[in-house]
């Protein structure tokens, strides 16, 4: 049940935003056993000056073309689980967008199903 939120600079035309995306979700579905249905992401292009990062942060050179992922997901995922998300969606995004992996930072946050309500007011997730 990830809820995911793509930043990116305005570079990225419609179509390459529809490829950025579903390469995310692609990755989740094969690392972390996300359904295929389970697909619920906002993408979000920003100006010049709102996309705000250091060009050198853990030695990790980055460029006009930085892209920031949030992944919103219940608990319970392994370390390893995680590491093979991280290679995957950069790796996907290299091979299908062209974006550096250099630039793809992602970011997890965890919590329990209670956490969600799916429509109708209601926590789908827990009884």
């Amino acid at each position: 049940m990830p809820f995911v939120r793509i930043d990116v600079g305005q570079g990225p035309s419609e179509e390459e935003l529809a490829v950025i995306s579903r390469s995310i979700h692609q990755a989740m579905v094969d690392t972390i056993d996300v359904p295929e249905d389970d697909y619920f992401q906002v993408i979000t292009r920003h100006g010049a000056g709102e996309l705000l990062y250091d060009r050198s942060y853990l030695n990790v050179e980055r460029s006009d073309g930085q892209i920031f992922i949030q992944i919103t997901l219940k608990e319970g995922r392994t370390l390893a689980k995680k590491k093979a998300l991280y290679a995957a969606i950069a790796e996907r995004l290299q091979q299908s967008a062209g974006i550096r992996p250099q630039d793809v930072m992602i970011i997890l946050t965890e919590n329990t199903a209670e956490n969600w309500s799916f429509g109708n007011g209601i926590a789908q997730m827990v009884p």
